[in-house]
């Protein structure tokens, strides 16, 4: 099951062949990915498909300028023999009504990466997922008056080969409802930034089912192997299965139809799509079909849901299998790029730590692509050396050196915190994966691409963007796409201070100075920990509140309250604590210039309530009780502003692929399982997945944060009124009640935005930062002097 991660922003892409290889550090190093290059060239699309292509970009994107633009794809060899694009002026430029400028690429993504480019660094211009801000295109001048380029114009050659894009469970936290007009968005997005090397995931369950099919396994046999649609990322790496199902037939259909637009968008562009292959995960029915092969059960927890089966890769059956999934892949979809991606053990641990075997486990999984494809290059996260402490280096070594030199690439996730490819006699790495929360790097991601690249024997091929949700910290993902193109370190502080003119459309100073303190902060996340939302709104704690530490109040068991301590109460230390405390990384004095205060205030009022609890005060309990939930109900309007944050479009789209009422159903209850609790709690035991998913949306603080605060305060408040214990088991039966509930609910919640963010802005400033009282219990302060006070 997927563990706590945080935002992954892929920074490295890493062509296997280690320090100790003593492979060379040029290009000929790895001869088969530039065999792949060049089937990828003659087998992709013709240059007029993919010049088609970009200008199909271009009339989604700003329609007024549709004839300002002239797309040429060039052969590398005009490049130097790389991939790269040239913006300049076109030579027959005349007055508005012809082009005015010439782009020129070695593919379609180069060209409308050009594009990008030349929006970007001339016309100020900002492109970002519509959730995030859209496109700002105000400041490109008319048609006809378009900035002019220096003489010869600008040649921009990548410095590494590719751009990857999407991490295995971005398809269901992100994708997992989308028809093809979000998708055709997205892909020019992926264009435009000039991503080249995309997961395409979308489908692949049809593809298994018509595999399976050939073993006699039935569609009611794959009810229990397939996840439902909100789920289907951890059934696929075998984390789980059945859950959220059963997967309806026209969902099979319909998604491999979908799947079809989408790799023909993708090599209309010149894009590499990467398919999936065979990692072992097989249904039930298949083991009882072959009682002889080699089958280990996985996990170690409710077999209704989890344990899943994986087929030994020493098992003939597993390139067999392997084989037929790459070759019905490509007779489905009438081609491929080569390019497979395959996470055996992505948390799932060997069962044998024998370098040997762990080496044949690696090589019988590349033979099963290679059986089905002879030019199959292997993509693997290095997730599993990053969480799993089996992974020593001799078990590291066995699994990347089963495959031959250039034929593995591995990624390297969290490369912008904890870069591994510093360690280069272990090869490359990762760390990490995301949520919803602002927060970023930015000087690792300005400097740690060039620093892996021009490394001693680096191995580096590519950069990219892993992040496990997309639409959130579009700033980050404006500056790590751009680090394709870069072959020095970017000047950040001058980058910075040009991020607001591009993302708003105007110069103003106020907004620099704004965005200088949230480079300085919240963007700057040096102290190398894992960063997850934990905000006790949205990420509740489920302990008793004598667990939770309170600063310079309780400190031992020894010492005596009114307030009744529960029999099964352990004392414990800061170091021990079980309430899961946000990760704070930025200097609160400089953010509350932002309003970053605004949303930590959720969190320092929960410690307030419990300190009075400790000290037996039931009105300042109740006061600040009320003042939460009051709290909570003020983000859900603010969120309401703005349809970035709404949950109804959530819920909208999962019931948009619906063919009936009972599918609507169904979908609407995977939606709202993922973002609150998971399958394994009981009527008294809450998931370990519960809140994994959580979202600052607007619906969902209203309908389900503020009530769960809610019977937990009043269980506090029982508590001190009794003179009893903390009613733990009564707690957690009623909110696991109320979580199942609002799972099953139909309630409809607004899709489009309503209210003044401004206006909402300020007046919510001028109530919880400039004029409001916070009760305490030494009196009353204001929330505006809270920034000196030592919490």
């Amino acid at each position: 099951m997927p563990a706590p991660r945080l935002l992954r922003v892929l920074l490295l892409l890493v062509a296997l062949a280690c320090a100790t290889s003593g492979v060379g550090c040029s290009d000929p190093r790895f001869p088969h990915l530039g065999r792949v290059r060049e089937l990828h060239r003659g087998e992709g699309r013709p240059a007029a498909e993919q010049e088609a292509a970009a200008r199909g970009v271009l009339a989604r994107l700003l329609p007024s300028h549709s004839g300002s633009f002239d797309f040429r794809v060039i052969s590398a060899d005009q490049c130097g023999g790389k991939a790269c694009f040239i913006v300049d002026n076109h030579p027959l430029f005349d007055g508005e009504g012809t082009p005015q400028v010439l782009l020129l690429g070695t593919s379609g993504v180069e060209i409308s990466a050009g594009l990008h480019w030349y929006l970007k660094h001339y016309c100020a211009a900002h492109v970002s997922w519509d959730k995030t801000g859209g496109a700002q295109l105000s400041s490109v001048p008319r048609p006809g008056s378009l900035p002019r380029l220096p003489s010869g114009g600008i040649l921009i050659q990548r410095p590494v080969g590719w751009s990857y894009y999407q991490n295995a469970v971005t398809s269901s936290y992100s994708f997992a409802w989308w028809d093809w007009e979000r998708w055709e968005k997205e892909i020019d997005w992926m264009a435009l930034q000039g991503i080249n090397l995309p997961l395409a995931f979308t489908g692949q369950e049809a593809i298994w089912q018509k595999v399976f099919q050939r073993y006699n396994i039935s569609k009611s046999d794959l009810d229990d192997f397939f996840g439902g649609p909100a789920f289907l990322a951890w059934s696929r790496m075998a984390n789980m299965h059945g859950w959220g199902g059963p997967l309806p037939q026209s969902w099979l259909d319909d998604q491999l139809a979908l799947q079809k637009k989408i790799l023909s968008r993708m090599y209309a562009f010149g894009m590499f799509p990467v398919l999936p292959a065979f990692s072992g995960n097989i249904p039930a029915a298949l083991r009882s079909k072959f009682p002889s092969a080699k089958v280990t059960h996985l996990g170690n927890c409710n077999p209704r849901w989890c344990c899943t089966y994986l087929l030994d890769a020493s098992d003939p059956l597993f390139v067999e299998i392997g084989k037929l999934f790459i070759e019905e892949q490509i007779r489905e979809y009438g081609g491929t790029s080569h390019v497979y991606s395959c996470d055996t053990f992505d948390e799932n641990t060997p069962p044998l730590s024998d370098p040997n075997y762990i080496s044949s486990l690696g090589a019988a999984t590349f033979r099963g692509m290679q059986s089905g494809d002879d030019d199959a290059i292997w993509l693997m996260q290095g997730w599993l050396f990053s969480y799993d402490p089996f992974w020593e280096p001799p078990q590291m070594k066995a699994l990347l050196h089963s495959v031959p030199v250039g034929r593995m690439i591995v990624l390297d996730l969290y490369a912008e915190v904890k870069p591994i490819w510093i360690n280069s006699d272990q090869c490359m790495l990762h760390n990490f994966a995301a949520d919803f929360e602002m927060y970023g790097v930015l000087d690792m991601v300005a400097s740690g691409p060039i620093d892996a690249r021009l490394s001693a024997n680096s191995t580096m091929v590519g950069v990219g963007m892993s992040m496990e949700g997309i639409e959130q910290n579009p700033i980050v993902y404006d500056l790590m796409s751009e680090m394709a193109f870069h072959h020095r370190q970017v000047d950040l502080q001058v980058w910075v201070e040009t991020y607001p003119t591009r993302r708003y459309g105007k110069s103003i100073v106020g907004l620099q100075d704004a965005w200088k303190i949230l480079y300085q902060t919240l963007y700057n996340c040096t102290d190398g920990k894992n960063d997850k939302n934990r905000d006790v709104i949205v990420a509740f704690p489920d302990v008793e509140p004598f667990v939770i530490q309170t600063p310079g109040l309780y400190t031992s068991s020894s010492k005596t309250y009114s307030t009744k301590l529960s029999k099964n109460y352990i004392a414990v230390d800061a170091s021990n604590d079980e309430y899961e405390h946000p990760h704070l990384w930025y200097d609160t004095d400089a953010v509350i210039r932002a309003l970053e205060l605004f949303l930590r205030y959720g969190d320092e009022v929960f410690v307030k309530i419990i300190e009075s609890y400790k000290s037996n005060n039931v009105n300042q309990v109740s006061n600040l009780c009320q003042h939460f939930i009051d709290l909570v109900n003020d983000l859900d309007t603010l969120l309401a502003s703005h349809e970035g944050f709404l949950l109804g479009p959530w819920l909208e789209s999962a019931k948009g692929l619906a063919r009936d009422k009972e599918q609507e159903m169904q979908y609407e209850w995977n939606a709202r399982t993922q973002i609150t609790m998971w399958f394994d709690n009981t009527k008294t035991k809450a998931s370990l997945l519960r809140d994994y998913a959580n979202k600052y949306w607007s619906g969902l603080l209203r309908d389900y944060y503020g009530p769960r605060a809610a019977i937990y305060f009043k269980y506090l408040i029982l508590s001190m009124e009794k003179k009893e214990p903390f009613a733990l088991e009564e707690w957690r039966r009623e909110w696991i009640s109320l979580t199942n509930n609002w799972q099953s609910d139909w309630k409809v919640f607004p899709t489009t935005a309503t209210g003044d963010a401004l206006n909402i802005s300020r007046t919510l400033y001028k109530k919880y930062l400039h004029d409001a009282d916070l009760i305490q219990p030494e009196g009353i302060i204001r929330l505006r002097d809270l920034k000196n006070t030592p919490w």
